[in-house]
C-alpha cells in the first residue's frame, strides 16, 4: 500500500558522465522504485545508484504513448517514480507531452534540472560563451531539419546576431549551418567546436575548426550524432594576447561587496 502520494520526476541526466547529475537526481535514483531511462542517450552508469528492487526500463524503443503508460501505471503501484532524460529536461525533451498525460491522472510531478551539453561542451573545450565586449548572448537552438522552425527563429535570422550559438541535433546537416552563416555574414575562418559526447568517460571527442572545415573535419571523425556544435566570436580567447577584463574584479568597480580603489592609487 502506498503511504505517501505518488510522484513522477522528471531527472536531468546531465550530458554523459553520472558524476555530472546533481546531487538531487542522485538521492531520487536511490529512492526510486521504478525508473525508465533514455537508454539511447543516458549511460547505464547512472543507474549505479538505483536499489536492488527497483524495476529499471529502457525507453528507447518506446513511443510517447507507451511511455506515458508506462508512468502512469507505475505511479498508480509505486511512490517514487523517476524518468530519466538526457541532459536538461526542459531543453529538446517532451516533458510537456508527458506532463499533461500525467496531469490527466491528478499525478504529482517533480523536475530536476540537469547540466546541458551546451555547458559541458563548453567545459570541455574550456572555453567561455561570453565575454566582455566581445558577446554577451548565448542563443540555444537547433538547424530545421524534419522538425520545422517558428517564424523568425530560422537560423540565419538568429546567427545574424553575430553571438554564441550553441547548435543541438545539428550535426547531419552542417551543410545547412555553414550555408547559413555565410549567409548571415560569417566569415570562413570564423572559430567552430564540436564535441561529440561531451563529458562521456572514453568516448568524449573534441574537435576544432573553422566554418569553413569544420564539416570535412567532422566527417573524417565518423561525428554524426550526440554532438553539440557551438560557433561564437569569444572561440580561442584563452590563445587571445588580449582581453577586456570584467568589471566584476576590477580593482576600480565598486560593489556592494568591495570598495574600488582610485586609479590613482592603482598606478602609486
Amino acid at each position: 500500500m502506498i503511504e505517501s502520494k505518488p510522484k513522477v520526476w522528471f531527472v536531468g541526466a546531465g550530458p554523459g558522465d553520472p558524476e555530472l547529475m546533481t546531487v538531487k537526481g542522485q538521492k531520487l535514483i536511490a529512492e526510486a522504485d521504478a525508473i525508465l531511462f533514455a537508454g539511447s542517450l543516458v549511460s547505464e552508469a547512472a543507474m549505479r545508484w538505483a536499489g536492488s528492487g527497483c524495476e529499471i526500463q529502457d525507453s528507447k524503443g518506446m513511443d510517447l504513448d507507451a511511455i506515458n503508460d508506462w508512468l502512469i501505471a507505475r505511479a498508480h503501484k509505486f511512490s517514487t517514480v523517476v524518468r530519466l532524460q538526457t541532459g536538461d529536461p526542459g531543453l529538446y525533451g517532451a516533458l510537456i507531452e508527458m506532463a499533461q498525460a500525467l496531469d490527466k491522472e491528478s499525478i504529482e510531478i517533480g523536475v530536476v534540472p540537469g547540466v546541458s551539453s551546451a555547458m559541458a561542451s563548453a567545459a570541455a573545450g574550456v572555453e567561455s560563451l561570453t565575454l566582455p565586449e566581445v558577446t554577451q548572448t548565448v542563443i540555444l537552438t537547433r538547424v530545421e531539419g524534419r522538425t520545422p522552425m517558428p517564424a523568425g527563429e530560422s537560423l540565419l535570422e538568429l546567427a545574424r546576431h553575430h553571438c554564441t550559438l550553441c547548435l543541438f541535433l545539428s550535426i547531419t546537416l552542417l551543410k545547412k549551418v555553414q550555408s547559413e552563416l555565410y549567409a548571415a555574414g560569417w566569415a570562413e575562418d570564423a572559430p567552430v567546436l564540436v564535441v561529440h559526447k561531451a563529458s562521456w568517460p572514453g568516448e568524449e571527442k573534441i574537435i576544432r575548426a573553422t566554418l569553413a572545415d569544420i564539416r570535412e573535419k567532422c566527417r573524417a571523425e565518423k561525428i554524426n550524432a550526440q554532438a553539440m556544435i557551438i560557433v561564437s566570436p569569444a572561440l580561442g580567447a584563452r590563445q587571445w594576447p588580449e582581453l577586456k577584463k570584467s568589471k566584476l574584479y576590477d580593482k576600480t568597480f565598486s560593489h556592494r561587496f568591495r570598495k574600488a580603489i582610485k586609479p590613482e592609487e592603482v598606478m602609486s
